[in-house]
């Protein structure tokens, strides 16, 4: 068992933090943004960050080549969804991607948009690790807080809509 803290503050403790979300037994804030057959997407638990979304298998599987082709399928359609309701009800330009096979969660890639207020840490991909802690160090407040929860009732409401 591992502990967690949560962008919330909230400390659990869990064997594999994607299988207890995509099992109901840790609440990511604001709740599933969409979910299909084979995959499930909700806003980082860790980092409190407007759009920030991971989408994981529902199936604990570490590498993209364990996908059967239905849930690589799925993947890709419910990604390329997820990335058009980021920039329809969100305006997100530029979304940096992220999956790694050492991780100690099974398959997840993270969407991480690109605000203009990152710039200030970099442009490369070296820039990320900077933004995500200082986006869990100072934007923790209520009102940023509730930003991030509209964020997600906006991708929740377009994602229903959507086929």
């Amino acid at each position: 068992m591992r502990k967690m803290k949560l962008s919330n503050g909230r400390v659990v403790e869990v064997e594999c933090l994607s299988c207890a979300i995509v099992n109901g037994i840790v609440e990511p804030d604001g709740g599933t943004i969409v979910e299909s057959a084979h995959f499930h997407a909700h806003q980082d638990v860790a980092y409190p960050i407007k759009g920030l979304v991971i989408l994981a298998s529902r199936r604990h599987v570490k590498t993209f080549d364990q996908l059967t082709d239905e849930e690589a399928a799925d993947y890709i359609r419910i990604l390329r969804r997820i990335r058009e309701a980021q920039r329809n009800v969100l305006g997100i330009e530029n979304v940096y991607y992220f999956y790694n096979e050492d991780t100690t969660h099974h398959f997840h890639t993270w969407m991480v948009p690109r605000y203009e207020w990152m710039y200030e840490f970099g442009r490369s991909v070296e820039s990320v690790r900077p933004v995500l802690l200082h986006a869990r160090k100072h934007m923790n407040g209520e009102q940023h807080v509730q930003g991030v929860r509209k964020a997600i009732q906006l991708l929740q409401k377009e994602l229903q809509a959507a086929p």
